[in-house]
């Protein structure tokens, strides 16, 4: 499909993060943009503010006459009726990943893929080339504190995307530089099992185009076979593992200085000495790995990188400090799978050493609630308190026999208390927290701002 013969796009599912990156390109090449979304949010109202018509009803009258394009969300309910009409109509119909796939596919592009640090990475990685005058495009994951969005357009030919893994999503680009940060499992709903997820992965890796480069973490090349890495070989493509270890891009020397995290990095010929980190946790440090190393293969100077990195604000929603006092610090994180807990709680325990931890977690999804629930609850009980919220339901309908109860049943830790929405803020109202963490994927930050008014007064 050519996209400049079309003029007017409608999105279902418009207020989602990555399809919103896309809403708001098509908007900056002076298309028209209409679409749908159940819920407003402070997104939809930025996105209705920057020209774009959005309705969330799922009424057919409420859908635009002179639409020539239609992308949706995978994630889209089964009854919706918008979609079901707009399928028997001639409006041609494209998934997120495919309009992402036709956007960048001709361009110097760069796809970071993981099932966790896609987003901080994939930002990192932007500023990384902002920083060193590369006037890249970018369509990210979530909200970034340096740039205020999650889309960036640039004249250069070079684009940076989150490779996203959820419907195999990634498997519709084909990166000149890919990476991959990690491969556990989720989205088992759609995937099945993770040995399925993790073909999916080396798919991915398998798309990379010739004479590109696959950055992934040390360790996930041995899930490749023999014949999979000859593949990558014979097409000129540099496999470049990054790590502690025996490898190509080598991290040494951490340590951690003011509540900074401080590395050096080897590798392409580098050495890069005391490259600072504000974003708390070691993960950080390799999703820096990354940023660097594209970094250095688009030509951005050391002094550069340094400095982007440095002074890198984050995203939105990841390790977000709302409250930063002597007496709390209240911090938002998007943590939904135990990997992800583990990583947030870990790098605030660092962080604030003997303060007593309250977290607030919304489970997100019951098909992830039932295949990690153990899981779950071993990460929670690593928290002193532990106020467990329902399950977020998002496209699911429920599954008998699971719910929050599930995990709390399997927490050890005795501070431990099940709310709802309904009764969140009073039982807040009784506690006196040290720090205070939201965490979920879902409606949880709806909270943020209660919360952060209930504290502040």
């Amino acid at each position: 499909m050519n996209l400049s013969e079309v003029h007017h796009v409608y999105f279902i599912g418009i207020g989602g993060i990555g399809m919103s990156a896309i809403a708001r390109y098509f908007i900056a090449q002076g298309k028209r943009v209409s679409g749908y979304d159940k819920t407003q949010t402070v997104l939809t109202e930025h996105l209705q503010a920057e020209g774009m018509n959005v309705h969330f009803e799922d009424e057919i009258a409420l859908i635009p006459d002179d639409i020539d394009l239609v992308i949706y969300t995978p994630a889209i309910p089964k009854d919706h009726k918008g979609f079901h009409h707009l399928q028997q109509s001639d409006v041609p119909m494209m998934k997120r990943s495919e309009a992402l796939g036709l956007i960048s596919n001709d361009k110097r592009s760069i796809g970071i893929a993981g099932t966790h640090g896609k987003t901080t990475t994939s930002a990192m990685t932007t500023h990384v080339l902002k920083t060193g005058n590369i006037d890249v495009s970018a369509f990210l994951g979530g909200i970034t504190a340096d740039y205020k969005s999650n889309f960036l357009i640039g004249k250069s030919n070079v684009v940076v995307l989150e490779a996203d893994e959820y419907d195999r999503s990634f498997l519709r680009l084909y990166p000149f530089i890919a990476s991959i940060s990690s491969m556990d499992p989720d989205h088992l709903d759609i995937y099945g099992d993770s040995s399925q997820m993790i073909e999916g992965f080396k798919k991915y890796a398998g798309q990379v185009r010739d004479k590109g480069f696959l950055i992934i973490k040390e360790g996930l090349l041995d899930k490749f076979s023999i014949q999979e890495l000859g593949n990558l070989a014979k097409r000129g493509v540099s496999v470049l593992e990054y790590g502690e270890g025996n490898v190509q891009l080598r991290i040494s020397h951490i340590r951690i200085d003011k509540g900074r995290y401080i590395f050096d990095y080897t590798g392409l010929g580098h050495d890069l000495k005391e490259i600072a980190v504000s974003m708390p946790g070691k993960h950080n440090v390799e999703n820096a790995c990354v940023a660097i190393t594209v970094g250095l293969l688009n030509s951005v100077s050391e002094n550069d990188i340094k400095k982007a990195l440095s002074g890198f604000k984050g995203i939105q929603r990841r390790f977000e400090r709302i409250i930063d006092r002597h007496d709390l610090v209240f911090i938002d994180d998007y943590a939904h799978h135990p990997s992800e807990l583990r990583v947030a709680i870990d790098a605030a325990r660092m962080l604030y050493p003997g303060k007593k931890l309250t977290g607030i977690f919304q489970p997100h999804l019951y098909s992830r609630t039932r295949d990690f629930v153990d899981g779950f609850a071993e990460e929670l009980d690593k928290l002193d308190e532990i106020l467990l919220m329902d399950i977020y339901p998002a496209r699911e309908l429920p599954m008998e026999g699971i719910t929050s109860e599930r995990i709390f049943e399997r927490m050890k830790n005795p501070n431990k208390r099940l709310v709802t929405k309904d009764t969140l803020m009073e039982v807040l109202k009784d506690s006196r927290p040290e720090i205070l963490m939201t965490l979920g994927a879902g409606d949880i930050d709806t909270f943020v701002p209660k919360i952060k008014e209930f504290f502040n007064k």
